[in-house]
């Protein structure tokens, strides 16, 4: 009890001399002062560090000193003076005194003081702004699915910020605009209960969408801290009918699917065929209608009304019978297909024809030159004139000279 008592006498006595001369201190002695301790304000955040820095540019050997707000000496020199675990001395030297607080709470919120006991006592005091740090924001309002038309309204609220933080909506990645946030104290502590109201008018676009409230605080990372409410949308469905073939044919099975898009999934079918009723050879089998066997006489348009409870849709679907088909080779698409294949192939042959063709005429006109030429250089000349055929032979080519080598002389 007597160390305590000494304790707390010391702490009592340096703080009555350092405000009996911080006024004097003040007034004798300007920036320039070497002797002068020089700090820095400081901001954490409830459960970090802060680290306290006090210098001087000249030490005469005084000892600097560490107070806190309540004046309570923290540390004089290297020395502690406060039995609190969470603060520890980090630097000590004759020109500089610095200490951390851990683990650092909102009661350590205020100004220390450091001193040098120089004479006279020279003074200086640092902020610490200690930050409350936001709680996860929490939405309320939203219960169970809406219906298309309506609105629904969502409240988010986030407490123990100091100061009081900021909440902002999106839905998905857009920013929405909700009422002013609303700011209360909290009761016995320092720090906030913020709360903001978002009313949404909703349409079938924001079934399944994502609405979110984001907390913006200097104690926390950007969308560190944000809750998330997704939204289901009651709407009547979108109906669709989807065929089983793009090209029905008379004589085969068809059928037709009704696709309803809504929320909830549509339950109830209903077909008609417009301007008559269904034909006798199909049936109705919920979202399918069933043709047993096309006819031409199924020609026209089908509806389809789908019913999830909130809403009824209509869809329509035209259906054209393709004729009686005996084979593949009939199907328009593979006579398409057939065809461009045979043009192909016709196309080849002919050009194969015409140069073959060409060919023969070249190799034909060229034997017929060739020979008309070898008739006329040896045609029988002299022929004309003879007065009968013998003759005629006899002076025809070769015969006159062959006459002429064979004439014999008799003497």
């Amino acid at each position: 009890m007597n160390m305590a008592f000494l304790s707390i006498l010391v702490s009592t006595l340096i703080a009555l001399l350092i405000f009996a001369s911080s006024a004097e201190s003040n007034t004798m002695y300007d920036d320039e002062d070497p002797f002068q301790p020089v700090t820095s304000d400081e901001t954490v955040a409830v459960g970090g560090t802060v680290t306290l820095t006090c210098r001087v540019a000249e030490s005469d050997n005084s000892s600097l000193q560490w107070s806190n707000t309540a004046q309570q000496t923290l540390y004089f020199g290297e020395k502690r003076a406060l039995r609190d675990n969470r603060i520890q001395l980090y630097k000590s030297t004759p020109t500089e005194l610095s200490i951390t607080i851990s683990e650092v709470q909102l009661s350590d919120d205020g100004e220390y003081t450091c001193s040098i006991f120089t004479m006279p006592v020279r003074t200086a005091r640092a902020t610490v702004t200690v930050l409350g740090v936001p709680g996860k924001p929490v939405i309320t309002g939203y219960e169970d699915a809406v219906q298309e038309g309506s609105s629904v309204t969502l409240t988010c609220s986030s407490s123990g910020s100091k100061p009081p933080a900021q909440l902002y909506w999106y839905r998905g990645p857009d920013r929405m605009e909700g009422r002013p946030n609303v700011v209360e104290s909290n009761p016995n502590e320092p720090t906030y209960t913020v709360t903001s109201v978002l009313t949404l008018p909703v349409t079938r676009d924001d079934n399944n969408a994502m609405i979110t409230c984001a907390v913006d605080h200097p104690s926390i990372s950007t969308g560190e801290k944000r809750a998330d409410q997704p939204l289901s949308v009651l709407f009547s469905p979108s109906v669709s009918i989807k065929p089983e073939s793009d090209l029905p044919r008379e004589g085969e099975k068809f059928h037709l699917q009704c696709v309803g898009n809504g929320n909830p999934e549509p339950m109830s079918f209903k077909w008609w065929k417009k301007d008559g009723e269904l034909p006798p050879l199909v049936k109705e089998d919920g979202a399918v209608l069933r043709f047993e066997v096309l006819n031409k006489s199924d020609n026209g348009v089908y509806l389809c009304q789908a019913d999830n409870g909130v809403g009824a849709g209509d869809g329509a679907y035209t259906l054209l019978v393709q004729g009686d088909v005996a084979d593949s080779t009939e199907d328009p698409t593979a006579m398409s297909t057939s065809s461009g294949v045979d043009h192909a192939v016709i196309g080849g042959v002919v050009a194969v024809i015409v140069f073959i063709m060409l060919c023969l005429l070249i190799i034909l006109g060229r034997y017929l030159i060739r020979h008309k030429g070898t008739y006329l250089t040896h045609e029988a000349k002299g022929s004309d004139d003879a007065p009968d055929a013998d003759t005629a032979i006899i002076n025809a080519e070769g015969g006159q000279s062959g006459a002429d080598d064979k004439k014999e002389y008799f003497i």
